[in-house]
């Protein structure tokens, strides 16, 4: 049976503010039609249902029914693109499969084949209900946030931020469970492929977004919470200390990290709290507030500024 999903002209408007992946499910009527090399464009009539999304199946996730959607729908507009979308997309039975294949495809070379690295992804992610719910509200923050991202599809193919921390998901399960060496592999091809540096150590929660993702670095004590927003060379490090206890930023959750900002030490920035662009941080940064400036200092009100 063809998978299929709601038109998202339907429910852009009422998206959630925040990642709910997992709990709205669809389940459809399906009209076909023959499109190209034997593929079906279908258009749905579905009804909404609520499940746990700690258990989630592959036939009632809508995530995943709408990336397949949106793989017919572009197919449709431009047949070219038919090998490319079944490869990396309707040649898939799940989410968790095409992101394996994908970020396998990105990171192999001449030697670490891409069956292997395969099966490492794939293996590790497959039976971890957290990571595969982190994958979903990565999906939906970036489609929600960056006004660049105009589909799911566009940010599972193109957007190397995302792929970047699905495969820090991963380095950092190895790492948990004693696997350095792999976890530091994975950490540097990362670095090599995307430009992208996270320490294998490093604790990343759900719904963030690496907006551009180049030369963003975060090292191995840091901690990220939920749907924070990090832009393009921020920098979350250590002072140069020689200390091997915790001595990287917390990232509290809806955090905004402006372009360039360093956030460096040991140090909080409370939730909802900006960090404007090439900022300098060394000390704590109030929830609710933003931080300007090398040295950063404190901006609250009408541009009142607190030392």
């Amino acid at each position: 049976m063809a998978a299929c999903i709601h038109h998202s002209s339907t429910t852009e408007a009422n998206q959630p503010s925040q990642c709910q992946s997992g709990t709205l499910l669809c389940r459809c009527v399906i009209s076909c039609r023959p499109i190209f090399l034997n593929l079906v464009f279908c258009n749905p009539v579905y009804q909404v249902t609520t499940k746990n999304p700690e258990n989630f199946e592959e036939e009632d996730d809508h995530l995943w029914f709408r990336i397949r959607h949106e793989a017919l729908s572009d197919i449709e507009q431009e047949p070219l693109l038919s090998n490319y979308y079944h490869s990396l997309i309707l040649s898939h039975n799940s989410l968790e499969t095409a992101l394996s294949n994908l970020l396998a495809m990105k990171l192999s070379n001449s030697n670490m084949s891409t069956e292997k690295l395969f099966e490492i992804f794939s293996t590790l992610i497959r039976d971890d209900l957290k990571i595969k719910k982190a994958i979903r509200c990565d999906l939906e923050g970036a489609r929600q946030r960056d006004p660049a991202c105009t589909s799911y599809i566009h940010c599972f193919l193109n957007f190397k931020g995302f792929q970047a921390i699905q495969a820090h998901k991963v380095a950092h399960k190895l790492w948990s469970k004693g696997g350095s060496t792999m976890a530091r592999v994975i950490q540097g091809r990362v670095l090599e492929v995307f430009g992208v540096d996270i320490h294998p150590g490093a604790k990343i929660g759900q719904g963030v977004l690496l907006d551009h993702a180049t030369g963003v670095v975060i090292g191995e004590t840091a901690v990220i919470e939920d749907n924070v927003t990090i832009m393009h060379n921020v920098t979350l490090g250590s002072r140069g200390s020689v200390d091997f206890g915790e001595r990287h930023p917390k990232i509290g959750n809806w955090v905004i990290l402006g372009a360039g900002a360093k956030v460096l030490g040991n140090i909080r920035v409370g939730e909802k709290a900006k960090i404007g662009a090439g900022s300098v941080v060394l000390k704590e940064v109030p929830p609710n507030s933003t931080a300007v400036g090398n040295p950063a200092r404190i901006i609250s009100g009408k541009d009142k500024v607190s030392q």
